[in-house]
Protein backbone atom coordinates (compact mmCIF):
# COMPACT_ATOMS: atom_id res chain seq x y z
CA UNK A 1 0.00 0.00 0.00
CA UNK A 2 1.51 3.30 -1.13
CA UNK A 3 0.98 6.39 1.01
CA UNK A 4 1.49 9.96 -0.13
CA UNK A 5 3.70 12.21 1.98
CA UNK A 6 2.78 15.89 2.16
CA UNK A 7 4.34 18.94 3.75
CA UNK A 8 2.70 21.38 6.14
CA UNK A 9 1.11 23.16 3.15
CA UNK A 10 -0.57 19.91 2.07
CA UNK A 11 1.57 19.62 -1.05
CA UNK A 12 2.80 16.18 -2.05
CA UNK A 13 6.52 15.78 -1.57
CA UNK A 14 6.85 12.03 -1.99
CA UNK A 15 5.38 8.65 -1.21
CA UNK A 16 6.38 5.41 0.46
CA UNK A 17 5.02 1.90 0.88
CA UNK A 18 3.58 0.53 4.11
CA UNK A 19 3.14 -3.12 4.89
CA UNK A 20 -0.25 -4.59 4.03
CA UNK A 21 0.33 -7.21 6.71
CA UNK A 22 0.50 -4.49 9.38
CA UNK A 23 -1.89 -1.78 8.21
CA UNK A 24 -3.98 -3.60 5.63
CA UNK A 25 -5.09 -6.71 7.47
CA UNK A 26 -8.31 -7.63 9.20
CA UNK A 27 -9.47 -5.17 11.82
CA UNK A 28 -9.88 -7.01 15.11
CA UNK A 29 -12.40 -4.84 16.93
CA UNK A 30 -12.34 -7.09 20.00
CA UNK A 31 -8.73 -6.16 20.71
CA UNK A 32 -9.53 -2.47 20.28
CA UNK A 33 -12.43 -2.77 22.70
CA UNK A 34 -10.29 -4.50 25.32
CA UNK A 35 -7.53 -1.89 25.03
CA UNK A 36 -9.99 1.02 25.30
CA UNK A 37 -11.68 -0.51 28.36
CA UNK A 38 -8.30 -0.98 30.03
CA UNK A 39 -7.33 2.64 29.36
CA UNK A 40 -10.66 3.97 30.63
CA UNK A 41 -10.50 1.81 33.75
CA UNK A 42 -7.03 3.09 34.56
CA UNK A 43 -8.34 6.66 34.69
CA UNK A 44 -11.16 5.95 37.15
CA UNK A 45 -10.45 7.66 40.46
CA UNK A 46 -11.99 4.99 42.66
CA UNK A 47 -12.38 7.36 45.63
CA UNK A 48 -15.94 6.31 46.50
CA UNK A 49 -16.45 5.29 50.11
CA UNK A 50 -19.30 4.56 52.48
CA UNK A 51 -18.97 4.50 56.26
CA UNK A 52 -18.94 1.10 57.86
CA UNK A 53 -19.52 0.44 61.55
CA UNK A 54 -15.95 1.45 62.31
CA UNK A 55 -16.38 4.90 60.72
CA UNK A 56 -19.79 6.11 61.89
CA UNK A 57 -19.98 8.15 65.07
CA UNK A 58 -21.35 6.62 68.22
CA UNK A 59 -20.32 4.70 71.29
CA UNK A 60 -18.94 1.20 71.19
CA UNK A 61 -20.46 0.41 74.56
CA UNK A 62 -23.00 -2.37 74.79
CA UNK A 63 -26.38 -0.61 75.35
CA UNK A 64 -27.78 -3.22 77.73
CA UNK A 65 -26.83 -6.59 79.07
CA UNK A 66 -27.05 -9.62 76.84
CA UNK A 67 -29.86 -11.47 78.67
CA UNK A 68 -32.76 -10.78 80.94
CA UNK A 69 -34.20 -7.57 79.49
CA UNK A 70 -36.59 -9.15 76.98
CA UNK A 71 -35.11 -7.05 74.21
CA UNK A 72 -33.07 -8.26 71.26
CA UNK A 73 -29.40 -8.64 71.93
CA UNK A 74 -27.20 -5.85 70.54
CA UNK A 75 -23.51 -5.10 70.83
CA UNK A 76 -23.30 -1.39 69.97
CA UNK A 77 -25.41 1.39 68.51
CA UNK A 78 -23.22 1.54 65.40
CA UNK A 79 -24.31 -1.87 64.15
CA UNK A 80 -25.76 -1.95 60.60
CA UNK A 81 -29.25 -2.96 61.73
CA UNK A 82 -29.83 0.28 63.55
CA UNK A 83 -30.67 3.71 62.20
CA UNK A 84 -27.48 5.73 61.58
CA UNK A 85 -25.50 2.52 61.79
CA UNK A 86 -22.69 1.51 59.47
CA UNK A 87 -23.16 0.33 55.89
CA UNK A 88 -22.46 -3.30 55.10
CA UNK A 89 -20.41 -4.14 52.02
CA UNK A 90 -20.55 -0.60 50.67
CA UNK A 91 -18.08 0.70 48.09
CA UNK A 92 -14.60 1.38 49.39
CA UNK A 93 -11.61 3.13 47.74
CA UNK A 94 -10.05 0.87 45.14
CA UNK A 95 -8.13 0.90 41.90
CA UNK A 96 -9.97 -0.16 38.77
CA UNK A 97 -6.82 -0.51 36.68
CA UNK A 98 -5.85 -3.84 35.20
CA UNK A 99 -3.29 -5.07 32.73
CA UNK A 100 -3.65 -6.83 29.41
CA UNK A 101 -0.90 -8.69 27.54
CA UNK A 102 1.45 -6.54 25.47
CA UNK A 103 0.45 -8.51 22.38
CA UNK A 104 -3.15 -7.38 22.91
CA UNK A 105 -2.08 -3.73 23.12
CA UNK A 106 0.01 -4.03 19.96
CA UNK A 107 -2.79 -5.82 18.14
CA UNK A 108 -5.31 -3.19 19.21
CA UNK A 109 -3.13 -0.32 17.99
CA UNK A 110 -2.46 -2.16 14.73
CA UNK A 111 -6.20 -2.69 14.21
CA UNK A 112 -7.05 0.92 15.05
CA UNK A 113 -4.48 2.29 12.60
CA UNK A 114 -5.55 -0.20 9.92
CA UNK A 115 -9.12 1.07 10.22
CA UNK A 116 -7.96 4.68 9.90
CA UNK A 117 -5.90 3.81 6.80
CA UNK A 118 -8.90 2.01 5.34
CA UNK A 119 -11.14 5.04 5.96
CA UNK A 120 -8.58 7.44 4.47
CA UNK A 121 -8.21 9.35 7.74
CA UNK A 122 -4.42 9.11 8.00
CA UNK A 123 -2.30 12.03 6.78
CA UNK A 124 1.45 11.45 6.54
CA UNK A 125 3.62 14.54 6.66
CA UNK A 126 7.35 14.90 6.22
CA UNK A 127 7.67 16.96 9.39
CA UNK A 128 5.36 18.57 11.93
CA UNK A 129 6.28 22.21 11.44
CA UNK A 130 3.56 24.83 12.02
CA UNK A 131 6.00 27.56 10.96
CA UNK A 132 6.08 29.31 14.30
CA UNK A 133 5.38 27.86 17.68
CA UNK A 134 2.03 29.47 18.37
CA UNK A 135 -1.45 28.06 18.70
CA UNK A 136 -2.63 30.22 15.83
CA UNK A 137 0.04 28.76 13.55
CA UNK A 138 -0.88 25.21 14.60
CA UNK A 139 -4.54 25.86 13.77
CA UNK A 140 -3.56 27.21 10.35
CA UNK A 141 -1.41 24.14 9.66
CA UNK A 142 -4.25 21.76 10.54
CA UNK A 143 -6.65 23.73 8.34
CA UNK A 144 -4.25 23.46 5.40
CA UNK A 145 -4.07 19.71 5.96
CA UNK A 146 -7.86 19.49 5.98
CA UNK A 147 -8.00 18.36 9.61
CA UNK A 148 -11.14 19.28 11.50
CA UNK A 149 -12.53 18.05 14.79
CA UNK A 150 -10.61 15.65 16.97
CA UNK A 151 -7.13 14.74 15.78
CA UNK A 152 -4.08 12.91 17.03
CA UNK A 153 -0.60 14.01 15.99
CA UNK A 154 2.15 11.38 16.08
CA UNK A 155 5.88 11.97 15.90
CA UNK A 156 8.88 9.89 16.89
CA UNK A 157 9.72 12.31 19.70
CA UNK A 158 7.38 14.92 21.13
CA UNK A 159 8.74 18.41 20.57
CA UNK A 160 8.02 20.69 23.53
CA UNK A 161 7.43 23.73 21.33
CA UNK A 162 4.85 21.92 19.18
CA UNK A 163 3.26 20.46 22.31
CA UNK A 164 2.76 23.97 23.68
CA UNK A 165 1.31 25.06 20.35
CA UNK A 166 -1.44 22.42 20.31
CA UNK A 167 -2.14 21.91 24.01
CA UNK A 168 -4.95 24.49 24.02
CA UNK A 169 -6.68 23.03 20.97
CA UNK A 170 -9.73 21.01 22.08
CA UNK A 171 -9.65 17.45 20.84
CA UNK A 172 -6.08 17.62 19.51
CA UNK A 173 -3.34 15.56 21.14
CA UNK A 174 0.36 15.11 20.37
CA UNK A 175 1.95 11.74 21.13
CA UNK A 176 5.23 9.98 20.61
CA UNK A 177 5.01 6.90 18.41
CA UNK A 178 6.03 4.72 21.36
CA UNK A 179 3.31 6.18 23.61
CA UNK A 180 0.24 6.35 21.39
CA UNK A 181 -2.54 3.90 22.23
CA UNK A 182 -5.49 2.40 20.41
CA UNK A 183 -7.86 4.63 22.39
CA UNK A 184 -6.04 7.76 21.21
CA UNK A 185 -6.44 6.62 17.60
CA UNK A 186 -10.08 5.54 17.67
CA UNK A 187 -11.14 8.75 19.43
CA UNK A 188 -9.69 10.93 16.68
CA UNK A 189 -11.32 11.78 13.38
CA UNK A 190 -7.91 12.27 11.75
CA UNK A 191 -4.45 10.89 12.37
CA UNK A 192 -1.54 13.13 11.35
CA UNK A 193 1.76 11.31 11.57
CA UNK A 194 5.26 11.94 10.31
CA UNK A 195 6.86 9.44 7.96
CA UNK A 196 9.48 8.37 10.55
CA UNK A 197 6.69 7.80 13.09
CA UNK A 198 4.80 5.52 10.68
CA UNK A 199 8.00 3.61 10.01
CA UNK A 200 8.62 3.21 13.75
CA UNK A 201 5.05 2.01 14.28
CA UNK A 202 5.32 -0.43 11.39
CA UNK A 203 8.52 -1.84 12.84
CA UNK A 204 7.02 -2.16 16.33
CA UNK A 205 3.69 -3.62 15.24
CA UNK A 206 4.99 -5.94 12.54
Amino acid sequence: MNIDVVNSDNKKVGSFAVSDEVFGGRVNSDLVWESVVRANAGERRGTHQTKNRANVSGSGKKPWRQKGTGRARVGEIRNPLWRKGGTVFGPQPRSYSFQVPKKVERGALRAALAQKFRDGQVIVVDILAPGEFRTKAAVAMLERLGVTGKAVLIDVVVDDNIARSVRNLPGVGLFASARVTARDVVRAEHVVATKPAIEKLQEALG
